[in-house]
């Protein structure tokens, strides 16, 4: 037997997890079709359809794995979050709140200098 545990973050805040002992040799889809309490099953079903093979990103320890991998003693299934904002965009506007001239790089300028460069 071996032991995993089971991570998801449904909502910002909020964390479930569970330990499974299961037996050796188990691909992420035989682990996730097992026996499992009754809220981990009614959201596997909603986040996996085993069937056609579509889900949110999984991942062990931070690396992304498929349904077709094999879990191992210790692994940590995570199931990951689609983004709700590009990290892009919200760093974008971060910067623009907090003005160009005041903070970070650019808190300090030469004279005669442009704000921003």
């Amino acid at each position: 037997m071996m032991t995993i545990e089971l991570c998801c973050s449904p909502a910002a805040g909020q964390v479930w997890r569970l330990a499974l002992q299961l037996p050796q040799d188990l691909s992420v889809r035989d682990a996730l079709s097992g026996p499992l309490p009754d809220a981990w099953r009614e959201m596997a079903a909603e986040l996996i359809d085993l069937q056609s093979n579509t889900s949110w990103a999984m991942g062990v320890w931070g690396r992304k794995v498929h349904l077709s991998d094999f879990l191992k003693e210790g692994d940590r299934l995570e199931f990951y979050r689609p983004l709700v904002v590009d990290p892009k965009i919200a760093r974008r506007q971060r910067f623009k709140g907090q003005g160009k001239g005041r903070t970070g790089l650019f808190a300090r300028k030469r004279k005669g200098a442009v704000a921003g460069y």
